[in-house]
């Protein structure tokens, strides 16, 4: 009886599994294929490393007349806005999270409605919204005005870029660290206190080692749409910021698909080695405090 009453477990288990199985298989599996092969393929379909080589190895001018390494400063430049809109991220998101852990149910259940509101309107009205706000003529430096202070120039800046960065990406910060701190024992943060440990010690040895993978989630999934964003550089950076992902659409326009396929192909080694050192990180750090 119990062997039968396994096998029917192990059944059911794999019948519900199966319609996500085919999900992935079909839309994640599939589609990372395709641009493998095309990364390592040339216009006629011959085996190549020249689209990959070329990421590497191509170079430009710049306005200074030094020769630079066009796609590798691009991704510098997508790299270097991508964390510190990650960073802002974080250093938001993470007392919110917590705040909204320790709330009433009713409270939290406001408090995330209103995060996510914002997500459910088209994601290209949102920036052109922020494009009204930041502009020189727009929202803040009209209420500047009325305040006597003179008009800051925003639009068209990183400082715009990583706003639009910011404000888009920061609940997929807030969720996942919230959801870990929502299922954490209060006993414990309890117990830290009375063994002595003042407001920052509980922070740093009981809160923050507990709430690790939500962390590492949140940054994983700000990260990687923040690198890859194109359409909030090019209309909140006036198309000044060419950044990875203008790369890629760029390529892709032009009909040079398998060299846009290699520089998306290595963003995504890039992103996955990132992201298996970070969990990496975050099971030991737990493991050890």
């Amino acid at each position: 009886m119990k062997k039968n009453s396994s096998l029917k477990s192990s059944l059911l288990s794999k019948m519900v599994l199966a319609p996500y199985s085919v999900w992935a298989v079909l839309f994640i599996l599939v589609p990372l294929v395709f641009v493998a092969y095309y990364a390592f393929t040339d216009n006629s379909f011959h085996f190549t490393t020249e689209n990959i080589t070329r990421f590497f190895t191509a170079t430009s001018v710049n306005s200074e007349g030094a020769e630079v390494h066009t796609y590798l400063l691009i991704f510098a430049r997508s790299l270097k806005l991508a964390v510190i809109s990650t960073v802002i991220c974080l250093l938001l998101g993470y007392p919110m999270a917590y705040i909204i852990s320790k709330a009433s149910s009713r409270t939290q259940s406001i408090l995330l409605t209103l995060i996510m509101i914002p997500m459910w309107m088209n994601f290209l009205i949102r920036t052109y919204a922020w494009m009204t706000i930041l502009q020189d003529t727009g929202i803040l430096n009209g209420f500047l005005a009325r305040l006597g202070i003179d008009p800051v120039h925003i639009i068209g800046t990183e400082s715009a870029v990583v706003i639009g960065m910011v404000y888009d990406y920061i609940p997929y910060m807030i969720m996942p660290i919230y959801s870990i701190m929502a299922k954490m024992d209060n006993k414990l943060i309890e117990a830290a206190r009375d063994l002595g440990c003042n407001n920052v010690g509980v922070l740093r040895r009981v809160i923050f080692p507990l709430s690790l993978p939500g962390v590492v989630s949140g940054i994983t999934m700000v990260l990687i749409p923040s690198i890859s964003t194109f359409y909030i550089s090019q209309k909140l950076g006036n198309g000044k910021f060419y950044l990875i992902g203008d790369a890629i659409e760029g390529q892709y326009v032009a009909n040079n698909l398998h060299f846009a396929a290699a520089i998306a192909f290595v963003l995504m080694v890039i992103l996955l080695a990132c992201m298996a050192l970070m969990q990496r990180y975050a099971d030991k750090k737990v493991t050890v405090m």
